[in-house]
């Protein structure tokens, strides 16, 4: 475990400091001046807008659990067996996915998130 990885000095890193602050204010603002003044809500839009954001908030997890997976496979910390069983679970939820994406009429630009500095989700 390294000197970051314990929870009072990352959450000290986290909390103090006035760049982090800054960067984060900044931010904010970039993202409010995206955003709406107002939202409408419509009825009909209600169940698409739902499903986008969890199918958007899926792939996020998904995205990052595959890059986990692969440093883990890069580290040399799993199993054949586990590496054939992460990959079996990926092609799955893929697929599962893509016929989601396919009944809700949605395409993978309306799952994209821009990260800011890590850049696009997709």
């Amino acid at each position: 475990m390294s000197e970051l990885d314990t929870p009072s000095e990352g959450a000290d890193r986290l909390l103090h400091g006035p760049a982090n602050v800054d960067g984060f204010l900044e931010e904010l603002d970039r993202v409010s001046g995206q955003l709406p003044s107002q939202i409408a809500v419509d009825p009909d839009d209600v169940e698409q807008g739902l499903v986008q954001l969890v199918l958007t908030v899926v792939e996020l997890v998904r995205d990052l659990m595959e890059r986990q997976a692969v440093r883990r496979i890069e580290a040399g910390s799993l199993t054949d067996e586990e590496i054939e069983r992460l990959g079996e679970t990926f092609v799955k939820l893929e697929a599962r996915m893509e016929e989601l994406k396919e009944v809700f009429g949605l395409e993978d630009e309306d799952l994209n998130l821009d990260l800011g500095p890590l850049g696009q989700l997709r």
